[in-house]
């Protein structure tokens, strides 16, 4: 975890518990992650805890990455790719926003069996009618 000049103040791997402490227990500052499938939800954990999140696309951050594309090099590069001024982060979506795209899909996708089903019934002949 660097400081504003860059200095790293610390560095080691969390599990999910302790790193809820953790951002619960540190003075409101800037979360900067690679945005992500999980990203959403820990943003939420840290807003909830009172940072400002910043999600990067991860288009954004691979300039910054100086070696081969890993996660310790992706953990090196997100402070300098925030600092960049002129950089574009995402939102970070509620649950509720998450569950759209889920909704529709699992819609279309009853939509379409259902009217797979009617039409193998009409070949056989049968009918359905309204109860």
């Amino acid at each position: 975890m660097p400081d504003f000049s860059g200095k790293v103040l610390f560095n080691h791997a969390f599990s999910r518990q302790t790193l809820i402490a953790f951002l619960t227990g540190q003075p409101h500052c800037i979360v900067a992650m690679e945005a992500g499938s999980n990203s959403p939800y820990w943003g939420q954990i840290a807003e909830g805890a009172g940072h400002e999140v910043r999600l990067i696309p991860p288009i954004d951050v691979k300039p910054f990455v100086k070696r081969q594309k890993s996660d310790a090099a992706d953990a090196k590069a997100i402070p300098e790719a925030a600092r960049h001024p002129n950089l574009h982060f995402v939102a970070v979506k509620s649950a509720k926003h998450q569950a759209r795209p889920v909704t529709f899909r699992t819609h279309q996708c009853f939509v379409r069996q259902w009217a797979q089903l009617i039409n193998a019934l009409s070949r056989t002949g049968a009918s359905l009618r309204r109860l």
